[in-house]
């Protein structure tokens, strides 16, 4: 059976979310101040590199093996992406890392409607 066009589109746009994501961490700011030691800045880093790599294998696991339950873990953490990129742009304003973040939260919106619309449906197992 082949993956229908949806599911692909899904992948795809979930795929470039997640490299967005990765350049995001990136271009940040990565300056120790009395707020943020380099251990903590260095810890913060591989902790988004994992959750990156974690996100992935739940993108692969949604379009390739047809679980549903990945979509709604990556529709969560689209939840929780929003809600913190808007406190740090009520705090810092917006930055390159922020702009980027805001691309990478609109291709997982657009990315995650494919999922769940057109021939995507069906395609999915519980």
């Amino acid at each position: 059976m082949s993956v229908p066009s949806n599911v692909r589109r899904f992948e795809a746009l979930l795929y470039a979310s997640l490299m967005l994501d990765a350049l995001s961490v990136a271009v940040q700011d990565r300056t120790p101040n009395a707020e943020m030691t380099e251990q903590m800045i260095m810890t913060a880093t591989l902790l988004a590199g994992g959750m990156i790599l974690l996100l992935v294998y739940f993108v692969w696991l949604a379009a390739r093996w047809r679980k549903n339950w990945p979509r709604w873990v990556l529709a969560a953490a689209l939840v929780l992406s929003v809600i913190s990129l808007g406190q740090i742009v009520g705090e810092k304003g917006m930055e390159l890392d922020s702009a980027i973040e805001v691309v990478s939260c609109v291709l997982t919106t657009m990315g995650l409607y494919f999922s769940f619309s057109g021939d995507a449906q069906g395609w999915f197992n519980a």
